[in-house]
């Protein structure tokens, strides 16, 4: 597969003849991009390893999400309707083995990914794009070209992020609410996939017009509120990018997508191929909603620093953003619950010094230690922390001991980010961590391997390892 292929500045014509716009800059600046960087070795090595650790890092969480009640019943959903047909694509580590179409692979492993909030993002999009692109560029690959070189694979996927963290930084500035990532996903799909198949820019134009038209503008601060499966919307929006694209390529028209054609947000794509946005990617150490782990961080320094005995502990409080101090589940019924509170993550740090699945999940929700500490958690709202969201994340805790001590964390942020990121062995073994707990410990070695390094590996051998 390549890029887009040229077509002149002024009138094109798409596969069909349709006589349409050129599209703006930015469509261009985009097209140039991709035809540029379209070979993995183009791109500076720093952008090959983020795009080796963004993807290990995501089929660790896959897999663990494959495991969760959300992650079965979007397998069945898929398989049961939406049909494979002729091109089947497999469903991310379907312990029945299903098959569905592109779209439907995309929407259930966009949903499998997000059913473990521990997957890489990014602070300006306050949202996630990985969880979108990989799902849907392997059902795109597997389906139109499985002996794709896993090398060709991973230069979509890196290209895929500069493009669609643009998307979600331009609607977060063109837009008045704060929507889920499945919004602009979809977009930065749609245009990705558009290179993938070899679309012209006339098709892509349109591809991109269809995803935006219909991305699912989600509201994400009432999932926040009221933190359900619905979450952060990346599955539909992976759906919608797939769709998208097999609709333009069909004929289907769609309206501009303004998230990269509107003028306002030109400049963010006018340094494509200079700035690499993936490399502003942080990745969790934990898997609970990023706006928590300030506050997780804090709690694990102070009980490492002090000796904290939670059985010590009479009251806690913790300073951070607005928008955290809304992740205010205390005792959550369903792991939904707990990836979206502040409170019980942090309490299960300080009862037991770690958070892993198996804090924030099946038997783990009950206990007795880590809903008693959660309650007493005071979450305050500070404007200091406010002037710097989301660019930044900020929490300081301060916990009072019943000898009558009080400790307090200095303002920290949480580890992982672009300015202190986590060493490659600290992902790595979270990856195995995953893996081991979704009972796919064998695999984990060849996936690290396949990925990790560079080889003669194709995307059907990939598919092979992270498929039933």
């Amino acid at each position: 597969m390549s890029a887009p292929a040229e077509t002149p500045a002024g009138p094109e014509s798409g596969a069909d003849g349709r006589q349409e716009a050129a599209g703006s800059g930015a469509l261009k600046a985009i097209t140039a991009f991709q035809a540029e960087f379209s070979d993995f070795g183009a791109l500076p090595e720093t952008v090959r390893q983020q795009t080796r650790r963004c993807l290990t890092d995501l089929i660790g969480v896959a897999a663990a999400g494959s495991r969760t009640e959300l992650g079965m019943i979007i397998a069945a959903h898929a398989g049961d309707q939406f049909a494979a047909g002729a091109r089947p694509a497999s469903i991310l580590f379907d312990a029945h083995g299903r098959k569905a179409s592109a779209a439907g692979a995309a929407l259930a492993g966009g949903m499998t990914i997000d059913a473990i909030d521990a997957h890489d993002g990014h602070p300006l999009t306050k949202g996630h794009a990985g969880c979108g692109l990989f799902p849907a560029l392997a059902a795109l690959a597997e389906t139109e070209a499985p002996d794709m070189p896993l090398e060709e694979f991973l230069g979509h996927l890196a290209v895929g992020y500069e493009i669609a963290i643009r998307c979600g930084i331009a609607l977060h500035a063109t837009a008045p609410d704060y929507h889920t990532s499945g919004a602009w996903i979809a977009v930065g799909i749609a245009a990705t996939g558009a290179s993938m198949l070899g679309l012209d820019r006339a098709s892509m134009h349109h591809a991109i017009g269809i995803a935006e038209y219909h991305g699912p503008r989600s509201q994400m601060m009432r999932c926040i509120d009221h933190p359900t499966m619905v979450k952060d919307g990346s599955g539909w929006g992976a759906m919608a990018g797939v769709s998208a694209l097999m609709l333009a390529r069909s004929g289907f028209t769609g309206a501009p997508a303004l998230t990269i054609e509107d003028p306002a947000v030109a400049d963010l794509f006018a340094d494509l191929g200079n700035r690499w946005r993936i490399g502003e990617q942080y990745f969790k150490p934990w898997p609970v909603c990023r706006w928590a782990q300030p506050a997780v961080e804090a709690a694990f320094a102070l009980r490492r620093d002090h000796a904290i005995d939670p059985a010590d502990i009479s009251s806690l409080r913790v300073r951070t953003f607005h928008e955290a101090t809304r992740l205010a589940s205390r005792w959550p019924a369903d792991t939904e619950q707990a990836q979206y509170s502040l409170p019980f993550p942090m309490a299960a740090m300080l009862v037991h010094g770690r958070l892993g699945v198996a804090e924030i999940s099946g038997t783990g929700l009950a206990d007795a230690a880590v809903l008693d500490l959660a309650g007493r958690i005071e979450l305050i709202g500070d404007a200091r922390f406010d002037a710097v969201f989301p660019a930044e994340r900020w929490a300081e805790v301060e916990i009072d001991l019943r000898d009558g001590r009080t400790v307090r964390s200095a303002p920290l942020t949480a580890r992982g980010d672009a300015d202190g990121p986590l060493p490659d062995d600290e992902i790595m073994a979270k990856f195995h961590a995953l893996m081991a707990e979704a009972g796919h410990a064998d695999r984990a070695g060849p996936i690290e391997r396949m990925v990790m390094t560079p080889g003669t590996a194709t995307v059907r051998d990939l598919i092979a390892l992270v498929s039933a």
